[in-house]
């Protein structure tokens, strides 16, 4: 079996329809809209799926898996190539598609195609993975890896497009076939990259579909599914995994973060705050590597905290060729984080900057840029992942007291350490519970580099050698002379 070949094409951005066998499949009578979360306009009509369309999808996939397994590497990188050519060409009408249904800044909207793209690239110059243990004339011993068959993908909304093909990358390109679940918010570039990817891959190889709550344990609890591959909350994350062991699935599950920054003595205050503030508002702090939590050293405190209010009053809000921020993604998201404030409010913090109500004369889900002056550690900001514009910055005199502080939760994405001094720095860093760390930098991540979490903050390894090993069945084979 051969991957279709035929030139990317310009797409329709206006009908949005499930991916299953290789073509666009509707749901008569059975549809769903989203809400624009900048304006609360009604997005358009996406397709309720049924269990019946979840019964053909992984139908389809199971019969197109081995035959896709069995194309050759370079020959499943050339198609995987082809597929990102096509999703560049059409950079346009999917950063709208992001603008339309999460509501991110024109920027940050075309920043995440780009993203995509390259991470797709990347992956496919990666070797395969294998290894040869032992070569003599008495034995080979080798390891490869096979795909595991039937993959499902169930992405977030915060970085629909960009984690998706985190996943579909490394699966396709190990042979296996793979369904796309979108969060409710955020199904439609799903759809059409979806529709993208039939031109590319055999029938059956890349679909996916739009539904409500009732899609995801549909396909978790289906015993046609080998795999599921997840990102987004702890909660639902312990609940995929429960269903995923009714049938021993393989899972993957990338959760919740709540990300420390530690600023050391003797750093420019204003150089390392534009960096936080970077990465700690960036999608409306929607991203689970983001910096939720500053500890900045007692010598450097007050500068730190005034050059990250600088930075926060500075931020435009709205959607704007230049407005940095945009509105929390959906309600529920905005609910919770107006709970937050509320908290913030009712205890007494101190708000350096921001506000803890919303902003007046907006449509949409949108909040100011706040940041909190040395909260308490047990206070709900300080504890709680915020996935929000709001930011609390700390206070540090001691440098093992502050470790504890930082490592008080039960979870461990990441966390960064800046400082001058590269001997702290190791020191610290080897002290950190978290699955990736960064040095006078945050957040940063590549297809070639292994992403975990630790504690509740994850379950296996997207990523890298070991995330393309994650889509795959480990399989040693012993060789002896006749």
């Amino acid at each position: 079996m051969s991957a279709a070949t035929e030139p990317a094409v310009s797409l329709d951005f206006t009908t949005f329809l499930n991916v299953i066998a290789g073509k666009t499949s509707d749901t008569p009578d059975k549809t769903r809209q989203a809400t624009n979360p900048s304006t609360l306009e009604v997005n358009p009509e996406v397709p309720l799926s049924t269990l019946d369309d979840v019964n053909r999808a992984v139908d389809s996939a199971q019969k197109a898996a081995p035959l896709w397994a069995a194309v050759p590497w370079n020959e499943r990188v050339e198609a995987v190539r082809r597929f990102a050519d096509a999703i560049e060409a059409n950079a346009e009408g999917l950063a709208n598609l992001i603008i339309m249904q999460q509501g991110k800044p024109p920027m940050w909207a075309h920043h995440e195609i780009s993203i995509s793209v390259r991470w797709v690239r990347e992956f496919c110059d990666m070797a395969p993975p294998g290894a040869v243990i032992e070569d003599t004339k008495e034995c080979k011993v080798t390891t490869r890896y096979t795909p595991l068959g039937v993959v499902v993908g169930i992405v977030p909304w915060n970085f629909s497009v960009q984690l998706a093909c985190a996943k579909i990358a490394p699966a396709l390109l190990t042979g296996n076939a793979f369904i796309w679940k979108p969060s409710p918010y955020t199904p439609y570039c799903t759809l059409k990259i979806a529709e993208l990817g039939a031109r590319f891959f055999p029938a059956g190889v890349l679909q996916a579909l739009s539904g409500d709550d009732r899609l995801g344990p549909w396909l978790t609890q289906h015993p046609g599914v080998d795999m599921v591959s997840f990102t987004g909350s702890v909660p639902v994350g312990k609940k995929i995994m429960e269903s995923c062991s009714q049938t021993l699935k393989r899972v993957t599950l990338e959760l919740g973060g709540n990300d420390a920054a530690i600023v050391c003595a003797g750093v420019d205050p204003a150089a390392v705050a534009s960096k936080i503030g970077l990465i700690a508002f960036a999608n409306c702090g929607q991203i689970c590597i983001a910096a939720k939590r500053v500890y900045a050293h007692e010598s450097v405190y007050d500068e730190v905290l005034a050059a990250l209010v600088a930075y926060a009053q500075a931020l435009k809000i709205g959607l704007d060729a230049d407005s940095f921020l945009g509105p929390l993604a959906n309600q529920p998201q905005y609910e919770r984080v107006k709970e937050l404030l509320a908290d913030i409010k009712q205890t007494g913090l101190v708000v350096a900057t921001g506000s803890t109500e919303p902003l007046p004369g907006k449509t949409g889900y949108f909040l100011a840029p706040t940041i909190i002056d040395n909260p308490p550690d047990d206070a709900r900001i300080v504890v709680e992942e915020q996935f929000g514009p709001v930011l609390p910055v700390m206070k540090w005199s001691d440098e093992q007291d502050v470790i504890k502080r930082v490592n008080a939760t039960d979870l461990g994405l990441g966390a960064s350490v800046w400082t001058r001094d590269s001997v702290q720095a190791d020191r610290m860093a080897s002290q950190l519970q978290a699955g990736n760390i960064w040095i006078n930098c945050h957040a940063e991540m590549q297809p070639s580099t292994p992403f975990a979490g630790h504690k509740q903050s994850g379950f296996g390894v997207e990523m890298g050698e070991d995330g393309l090993k994650a889509y795959c069945n480990v399989q040693s084979v012993w060789n002896r002379p006749a």
